[in-house]
């Protein structure tokens, strides 16, 4: 008998799947334009279309705490029973806990209302001119 391959993603053809609607779908804009901040909570969530940046497959599925940046890529901080790993692993394979998206979307909701403001302010000052 030969001997099994144990390449980096051995034992994946399940995990690492995308559903048939989902191939080929780059992943949304609003999960990559997050700007995550030192503490934030994140699940690891691994795309595997996208090959850069990707953790290894027992990382699937956990949930860690991003300790920093690293170039383009998120530092993760992620236990593993009693041991702490460090990740580096980009956004593409990243998604944020509920509290983080909470905060995202308050603070692009403030960001809109400060636009419409300063939009009102601009239009009634064109009103006065003429």
């Amino acid at each position: 008998m030969v001997k099994a391959p144990k390449g980096y993603r051995h034992r994946t053809r399940k995990l690492l799947r995308k559903r048939v609607r989902e191939r080929g779908a780059v992943p949304p804009l609003s999960l990559l334009m997050i700007d995550y901040r030192v503490g934030d909570k994140v699940h690891i969530d691994i795309n595997p279309a996208i090959h850069k940046g990707m953790p290894h497959r027992r990382f699937q599925g956990k949930t860690g705490t991003v300790v920093g940046y690293r170039g383009r890529s998120l530092v993760v901080e992620v236990y593993l029973g009693d041991k702490k790993k460090i990740l580096y692993t980009r956004q593409e394979h990243v998604k944020p806990t509920p509290e983080v998206w909470e905060r995202v979307v308050s603070e692009s909701k403030k960001l809109i209302e400060e636009v419409r403001s300063k939009i009102q302010e601009a239009k009634e000052i064109i009103a006065r001119a003429k």
